[in-house]
């Protein structure tokens, strides 16, 4: 195995940078790219084709989760590991269904990313043990639960628009950011108030939040 190629997807800096500078500290290892949102992400490993993507989950534009499913159909030979701040179901189950290999606590020792990025490698998962609690707990419940949601009806372009309305988007700045026009922003958007049975912005902004679309942050 030569020089492993990564890619850092987070939309804070400082995050960025600190494990930039550990990982360039791995003779094995080289930061090949850094992205501060989903799109980002998806189009620098598309360009640069990285072993492994190193992605926060909750990022502007597209989340970790919409841009993990994404790379990994486009490059099933890319490994993603999710970094989060949160061990909520609701992120690890979304992550796990969108193909990560990995997923780890921004919390965790900085020898642990090392691990996983080695292991993900070799085509093994890693995952944090506080992760692996939460993902066997009630696992069935969880799955039956994911399985049922609205959300899993959307289609790729619709969680893309849902995301991006639950962040206060307009119209217009939607049909902008997506490269479409402002009559198929519409559209989509009359059919996931359709698939979600939703009757407001409000309520779309509620139920990207409660699916881990979106957060506060």
């Amino acid at each position: 195995m030569g020089m492993i190629k990564i890619i850092l997807a987070d939309d804070h800096k400082i995050t960025r940078d600190g494990l930039r500078a550990l990982l360039e500290q791995q003779t094995s290892m080289k930061v090949i790219g850094e992205a501060e949102n989903g799109r980002e992400a998806v189009r620098l490993s598309l360009d640069l084709i990285p072993d492994v993507v190193v992605m926060d989950i909750s990022m502007p534009e597209l989340n970790g989760i919409e841009a993990t499913r994404q790379i990994r159909a486009e490059l099933p030979e890319t490994q993603v590991i999710a970094l989060s701040m949160y061990a909520d179901r609701r992120y690890v189950i979304g992550m796990l269904k969108a193909g990560v290999s990995g997923y780890l606590l921004k919390n965790c020792a900085f020898d642990e990313l090392v691990c996983a990025i080695e292991s993900v490698v070799n085509n093994e998962s890693f995952l944090s043990p506080r992760i692996t609690d939460t993902v066997m707990k009630d696992y069935t419940h969880i799955l039956e639960h994911v399985e049922t949601s609205g959300v899993s009806a959307l289609s790729v372009r619709e969680r893309e628009v849902l995301q991006l309305i639950a962040e206060g988007l307009s119209t217009k700045e939607i049909a902008g950011r997506i490269h479409v026009s402002v009559k198929t922003v519409e559209t989509h958007r009359q059919q996931i108030m359709r698939k979600l049975d939703a009757k407001s912005i409000a309520e779309l902004t509620k139920i990207a939040l409660r699916e881990g679309l979106t957060s506060l942050e």
